[in-house]
C-alpha cells in the first residue's frame, strides 16, 4: 500500500475513535457537555478518509504478449524435422520456445526434447 493510504486509514481509525469516546462523554452528568453534533461531524471526517483511502486505483496491466521474431541471414535451406522417438514429421506449430530454447512436442507420441543446433563444421 502506498503512504498515503495508510496515513488516511490510520487518522480515519484516531478520529473513529475519538468520535465514539466524544459521543460517549457528551451524555456525561459531570457538567461539562460535549455537543454531540461535534462527535458526529469527526465520524462524518473519518469515514470520508476511509471512502477516499479505499478509492479504486486504475487498473494495473495484467499481462504481456511477447512475439519472438527470428531473422535468418540469407539462403536458408529448411529440412523436415523428425522425432527422435517415433519418426513422426514435425511441423512449425510443434516448436515453442520455453525459457529462451526451443523445445518441440511431438503431436504423435507426445515426446518432449529441446531442438539443439549442431555446427556446421
Amino acid at each position: 500500500m502506498k503512504f498515503g493510504k495508510i496515513t488516511l486509514f490510520v487518522l480515519a481509525a484516531f478520529a473513529l475513535v475519538f468520535s465514539f469516546i466524544l459521543f460517549l462523554g457528551s451524555f456525561s452528568q459531570t457538567g461539562t457537555s460535549i455537543p454531540v453534533w461535534f462527535s458526529i461531524i469527526l465520524a462524518g471526517i473519518g469515514f470520508i478518509m476511509i471512502f477516499f483511502a479505499t478509492r479504486a486505483e486504475p487498473p494495473a496491466e495484467t499481462g504481456q504478449n511477447v512475439t519472438v521474431n527470428i531473422d535468418l541471414p540469407g539462403q536458408v535451406g529448411m529440412d523436415t524435422i523428425k522425432c527422435k522417438s517415433c519418426g513422426g514429421v514435425l511441423s512449425e506449430k510443434d516448436i515453442k520456445l520455453v525459457a529462451g530454447a526451443p523445445v518441440v512436442t511431438c503431436p504423435f507420441c507426445g515426446t518432449t526434447y529441446q531442438l539443439s543446433e549442431e555446427p556446421k563444421w
